[in-house]
């Protein structure tokens, strides 16, 4: 299926892992209570929001729901006299938006059901579990050997995913697990290649791979049925959690924080590098590494959840790598999701921040060097190193894999083709994603900047500087202007003009000094000799001092200074 065709009719668009973020707009006092109104935005696009209105009450219901977390949240207090004071109101706004940025800000709440449905009702108002069911019902109408024991109530972190526990008829001490889910946003397959690889999970055989009983997908939705392991995942063993428990009760706040020991590091990661590096040469496209899809059998982990990337289902990291324009394959994000699984091994807590500037002491070395080659800020920027090179750092070449099972897993070629096509549809809307990001970031960070305090007193500098050159050029404008007045008023001269200067004297012969007519334009040949300097022209001569001249010239002139010029009359008739 080509990137952007039309999407089958079960497929779901709405990516759950996409963030919502809320901020309190107003707040209106009805009669008896205050409501509050909130805008909500998924993702950084500012059209995709809407306007929920909500009620403290509303609030209080929320966190007294999310208690199974066993997390501490900055919900205000009640009050029951005062509540409807203006300062009371206006401090527990301010309270309530607190509450909101740390439930939107913390990975798991974020992406539970109980928040999704608070602050999105339009799209979470569904009982999926009770959709669920439904499904289920209809495939053991044609399977009549399965039974259901009982329904795993939220032991994941899908909204759209849910599990039960599962016996074959027959032999009612084995226990299964179903596993339902939609098919998710990043479904490019067609419906008869998703139907078929589906159902290729049950023959694939690997040491590092969780065996997959029965698995069958429709136009809308898959089933797989797994055996039900009592240990759990290596989330539960790094927890010290019960599989059965709800994922909010088990993950978000662990009562004791610890790592596991330093050989656990090293075989359990070789071990998931090694089925990484067998998934990326088969074609096989993954994506969806975390320590709760790592199954625990002995001594041995064992992948899971395979059959995520056929039906489309976006990552549990997928928030985090998306911010990242070099983490843009699945292989890349395979080994981004690696480092936070070793993360989490070696603490036995994710990370608080990516990218990590500082890491707590580790068990070695050689940990601290594998995790800054994954998630520090330097790796971001140069991208993700390959599984194969992984392998070959100090931490795990030297790990002995004692499992000599042989991998089997036939693709056949038709199959691999549509895998090809299917992964690179997938990266694409990554790489589309991450560029949105990328220009939103950009744009915040210059809106920031420009309405930061030292951009300010910048631009009023600038301003009052601006004002003052202005009002210069204004005044001298306005002297200008005064000027030419005064000039037109006394009949100077026209501004071009040298200002006026004694007659030179004529070699004619002319004795007296003739009245000096209004001077013409200067032409563009050079002036006649003179015997005075001439000044230079002005653009705009000074009236009182032309006049000045003028008259300093007429007043020193000295008749003797002329020289006696002699005349030779032959005007008189000759006689000859």
């Amino acid at each position: 299926m080509a990137f952007m065709e039309k999407p089958p009719a079960g497929k779901v668009l709405l990516d759950d892992t996409v963030p919502l973020t809320a901020q309190i707009e107003a707040s209106q006092s009805l009669h008896s209570h205050t409501e509050y109104i909130i805008r909500v935005q998924r993702g950084v696009s500012a059209e995709n929001s809407w306007q929920i209105v909500r009620r403290y009450s509303d609030f209080d219901l929320l966190n007294n729901s999310l208690q199974i977390s066993a997390l501490s949240l900055p919900l205000p207090p009640k009050k029951l006299i005062g509540n409807m004071e203006r300062e009371f109101i206006a401090e527990r706004q301010k309270g309530l938006q607190a509450y909101l940025d740390v439930i939107t800000s913390h990975h798991i709440l974020s992406n539970c059901e109980l928040v999704k449905k608070f602050l999105d009702p339009n799209n979470y108002s569904v009982n999926y579990t009770e959709i669920a069911l439904q499904h289920v019902s209809m495939f053991f109408r044609s399977e009549p050997k399965w039974e259901v024991v009982e329904p795993l109530k939220d032991i994941g972190w899908r909204i759209r995913k849910k599990y039960f526990l599962m016996k074959i008829k027959n032999q009612p001490k084995e226990r299964l697990m179903l596993s339902w889910a939609d098919l998710g946003p990043d479904k490019y397959l067609s419906d008869k290649d998703l139907q078929y690889a589906v159902k290729l999970l049950s023959s694939c055989s690997h040491p590092y791979i969780y065996k997959v009983t029965f698995a069958t997908a429709n136009e809308s939705s898959a089933l797989v049925i797994r055996p039900f392991s009592e240990k759990g995942t290596l989330k539960d063993l790094i927890y010290k959690a019960k599989p059965k428990d709800p994922f909010l009760k088990k993950y978000c706040n662990p009562k004791k924080i610890q790592g596991l020991e330093l050989q656990q590091i090293k075989t359990y990661g070789r071990q998931i590098l090694e089925v990484l590096k067998f998934l990326h040469e088969k074609g096989f496209p993954y994506g969806h590494l975390h320590s709760a899809n790592v199954m625990l059998d002995g001594d041995t982990c064992k992948l899971l959840d395979l059959e995520n990337s056929l039906l489309g289902l976006p990552s549990f990291y997928r928030s985090h790598f998306s911010q990242f324009r070099k983490i843009n394959t699945l292989e890349g994000v395979d080994v981004y999701c690696f480092g936070h699984l070793l993360y989490e091994m070696t603490y036995g807590r994710p990370p608080d921040t990516i990218p990590v500037d500082n890491f707590p002491p580790a068990p070695s070395v050689f940990v601290v060097s594998v995790l800054e080659s994954i998630l520090t800020c330097e790796a971001m920027k140069n991208g993700m190193p390959t599984v194969s090179r992984l392998l070959q750092m100090p931490l795990f070449s030297d790990v002995l894999l004692t499992n000599s099972e042989k991998p089997q897993f036939k693709i056949p070629t038709k199959l691999k083709e549509a895998l090809k096509i299917s992964k690179e549809c997938i990266e694409k809307r990554l790489t589309e994603e991450q560029k949105l990001i990328h220009q939103h970031r950009r744009l915040t960070r210059a809106q920031s900047h420009h309405g930061s305090e030292e951009e300010k007193k910048k631009r009023k500098i600038l301003a009052r500087k601006k004002s003052k050159r202005s009002a210069y050029e204004s005044g001298e404008e306005h002297s200008a202007k005064y000027s030419n007045s005064n000039n037109s008023g006394s009949g100077a001269s026209s501004p071009l003009t040298s200002p006026s200067s004694p007659t030179p004297p004529s070699t004619a012969g002319a004795s007296s000094i003739p009245p000096a007519p209004p001077p013409p334009p200067l032409p563009p040949a050079a002036p006649p000799p003179s015997t005075e300097v001439p000044t230079q022209p002005s653009p705009q001569p000074d009236v009182s001092a032309s006049r000045g001249a003028l008259l300093s010239s007429i007043q020193n002139f000295q008749k003797g200074t002329l020289k006696k010029t002699h005349t030779c009359d032959h005007s008189a008739p000759r006689i000859s």
